[in-house]
């Protein structure tokens, strides 16, 4: 009886390992002061480093043309200027239109876009300001925060531009050798737990699946190979309406804190059998602006109690294994959804790769902490991984820099709606979307 209980050593799974290096500090917050700081100063730090960028790049680009300030620009004459973009929009959210509007009947624009066809873009920088004309630049692609190197020349009250350079994909560390052994990386986002259209049975099997409890022989040793998993944002909701400043009976705290709960116990599965990161979103109890600060772990007292759960920034940036992952909960991109076009949301994500920047509209129209000495949304290393979650539909591209980057793209979807997580390999960046 006893040597049918015992464990056949030729088919227990060891879980693989891999080395783990985060990269957040940039977006920690040490010391949150509000004295007074203006966003001009993250703008100004913005404009200096990547205008340092552009300037490397224009010698090659455009040789024979010299490169002037917008107060330098002579009129007839071709040139290169570098600023940053403004963009015009009619149809731009105004609090004091809003508020003379209130008791008007007038139907407001549609919230998923506010493009219109008078728009245009102007060009800054600490000298002055020019408003852009030519075909050149369309005014669909880009928003406001952009910096570009634009070459044209100066017309009577605009600059005709003919031609624009962006910076380009950053450089990228060099890709590790490839290993004989396949390990994989799960990215969940939009979790919901406590919504209505939240399936705490659909979540179960996901977990029970990563931590290798699920499936036959095959299916578990595949999830043996399962590294890390990444939490991307909205893995709560909390009832609005007991959000009302009010002191709450009993039974309403109980309401309060129960997806809390029930949302510790199934991470604390997950933290007991390998490393998890958890990044906050839109409509979890942390921090509105960007970038969103860990949540408390307090509120995890199950889970943080393993050194394998980690309560991370977003946006969030590791290394595994000597690969780049860098992402965000989502809010970056479905701003950029808001005030520019695209074919689909992974073209919003390649545009912020080519503009070196994760948040380009922050703090125009979205929220950011007003840092004095630097913009922490640059992207100075460019990741081999790149995920925004929260997205409506999964979707995955690979695309490549100018000097050999390799960059895979992810949009994640949300979990509590389509029940689909994304696996990563990371030997080849191969992605798997799988149902739970």
């Amino acid at each position: 009886m006893k040597e049918t209980m015992e464990i056949d050593s030729e088919k227990a799974f060891q879980r693989k390992q891999s080395s783990y290096n985060p990269s957040d500090e940039k977006f920690e917050i040490r010391k949150e002061t509000y004295r007074g700081q203006q966003y001009s100063q993250i703008y100004f730090a913005r404009l200096h480093m990547l205008r340092t960028i552009l300037y490397s790049l224009a010698p090659n680009w455009k040789p024979h043309l010299p490169v002037r300030t917008v107060l330098g620009l002579e009129e007839g004459k071709e040139c290169i200027v570098v600023g940053t973009l403004y963009k015009h929009m009619k149809l731009k959210p105004s609090i004091l239109e809003e508020y003379s509007k209130e008791r008007t009947v007038a139907p407001l624009v549609k919230v998923h876009n506010f493009m219109h066809t008078d728009d245009y873009l102007v060009l800054e920088d600490e000298s002055g300001r020019v408003k852009l004309s030519g075909h050149a630049l369309s005014p669909p692609v880009y928003v406001t925060g952009v910096v570009v190197a634009l070459h044209g020349k100066a017309g009577p009250g605009d600059f005709v531009v003919e031609d624009v350079l962006e910076a380009g994909l950053p450089p990228q560390i060099e890709t590790p050798l490839k290993s004989k052994e396949d390990k994989y990386v799960v990215f969940v986002s939009g979790l919901r737990v406590g919504s209505g259209n939240s399936n705490p049975l659909q979540f179960q099997l996901l977990v029970d699946h990563i931590t290798g409890h699920l499936g036959d022989e095959k299916e578990q040793g595949i999830a043996a190979q399962i590294v890390q998993v990444v939490i991307a944002g909205n893995s709560f909701e909390i009832p609005r309406e007991l959000l009302n400043g009010q002191t709450l009976a009993s039974k309403d705290q109980s309401r309060l804190s129960e997806p809390i709960k029930e949302l510790d116990i199934l991470l604390t599965q997950i933290a007991a059998g390998l490393p998890v990161d958890i990044m906050p979103g839109l409509d979890d109890p942390a921090n509105f602006s960007l970038p969103q600060q860990p949540l408390n772990r307090c509120l995890f007292p199950g889970s943080s109690a393993y050194n394998t759960f980690r309560s991370c920034t977003n946006p969030h940036c590791f290394d595994l294994d000597n690969i780049r992952f860098l992402g965000t909960s989502g809010q970056n991109i479905d701003d950029l959804e808001k005030y520019s076009e695209a074919k689909d949301k992974l073209e919003f994500m390649e545009r912020t790769l080519k503009w070196r920047h994760l948040a380009p509209t922050a703090p125009n129209t979205l929220g950011c902490y007003p840092f004095t000495d630097m913009d922490p949304f640059l992207i100075e290393s460019c990741p081999h991984v790149y995920f925004v979650g929260n997205q409506d539909k999964y979707d995955s591209r690979l695309i490549t820099g100018s000097e050999g980057q390799m960059v895979r793209l992810i949009s994640i979807p949300k979990f509590c709606e389509t029940g689909v997580a994304v696996v990563v390999s990371c030997s080849i960046f191969t992605v798997y979307p799988k149902l739970s």
